[in-house]
């Protein structure tokens, strides 16, 4: 049995991870900071991860064979966690993002045709430049440029002088879970086909990362009980644009989807992108994870948002 520690876990993929930990005999200990249910059988530690001096006290003398960090969003959060498990643990995974490839928001990946699949040595997190002080109040980062940039710079932490193995998982855009799915991006699609209604495409969709919610879970899981470190791409095979992703999930519904192409610089339906930076999965294919294909689990997870859609409108 093993002490495992999830910093986050309370909903969507983060209770898979929970299960699928307790499944295997391990002692679970969640933080969070109290707003939902304890989960069955694991213990909870209520503290704000922000706040390093209740996090001290809440874990007292606790020490952990593998921490997972499900909420890491910000620097500060990594340094904060860099510190106060030190010599608490051996193994820390932290949960990250493909955005950090996004070169949308990170001028040294630049936009252009579409390319190979990126691998993990695509972003380099040793040349990030310094951080960008906002200079006045109307000057901050829009909320995707700021989560990608704090995706990039937790990672650059915890990987910089790590305290111990540490592993980060850029995780592909998760879909799938029904009611569970707190996004609703795969129920966005789900609804305007059955419905009819257009969906909001770019002129020149270029293609991006799936992964399935279990999937992703397993996979956590199983980097946890791994020796390797540094970052590892986690996508299901077979990137798609966003047609690609919709004519998926049309095929339940015996309807043709409809799409109406934005002007340049305008918003389109989440999963449209006029930048590709679908990613590599390779890396983890080469260690021993084997993902499956976006194809074949995709039209059950839009058929579980359909289910869920009849019950909530009755």
């Amino acid at each position: 049995m093993r002490n495992i520690c999830v910093i986050g876990g309370s909903r969507y993929f983060g209770k898979h991870l929970v299960e699928l930990e307790r499944e295997a005999g391990n002692k679970v200990t969640v933080i969070n900071r109290g707003s939902t249910p304890r989960l069955p059988g694991t213990t909870r530690l209520v503290a704000d991860r922000d706040d390093e001096r209740q996090l001290r006290e809440a874990l007292g003398a606790r020490t952990f064979d593998v921490v997972f960090d499900q909420v890491a969003y910000t620097p500060e959060q990594a340094a904060t966690a860099r510190r106060v498990f030190e010599g608490r643990t051996g193994r820390y995974v932290m949960t990250s993002t493909m955005e950090v490839y996004d070169p949308a928001t990170f001028a040294a990946l630049p936009t252009g045709p579409e390319g190979p699949l990126l691998a993990e040595d695509r972003l380099d997190l040793a040349a990030l430049p310094p951080a960008r002080e906002p200079s006045r109040a109307g000057d901050a980062p829009d909320p995707a440029t700021a989560y990608a940039e704090g995706k990039r710079r937790a990672e650059a932490v915890l990987l910089t002088d790590p305290a111990f193995d540490t592993v980060t998982v850029r995780t592909a855009h998760v879909l799938g879970g029904g009611s569970a799915d707190f996004t609703g991006r795969l129920a966005h699609y789900v609804e305007r086909i059955a419905a009819g209604r257009p969906v909001d495409i770019h002129a020149d969709p270029r293609p991006t990362s799936f992964v399935h919610h279990e999937e992703i879970a397993r996979f956590l899981h199983w980097t946890g009980s791994g020796t390797f470190t540094g970052p590892v791409n986690a996508a299901s095979h077979g990137a798609l644009t966003v047609t690609e992703l919709c004519d998926l999930i049309a095929a339940g519904t015996g309807r043709r989807p409809r799409y109406r192409t934005v002007p340049g610089g305008g918003a389109a339906s989440p999963f449209s992108f006029d930048r590709s930076y679908a990613m590599d999965n390779g890396r983890a294919a080469r260690l021993g994870f084997g993902f499956g294909r976006v194809e074949d689990w995709l039209p059950g997870a839009a058929a579980e948002a359909r289910a869920d859609a009849l019950v909530r409108t009755g």
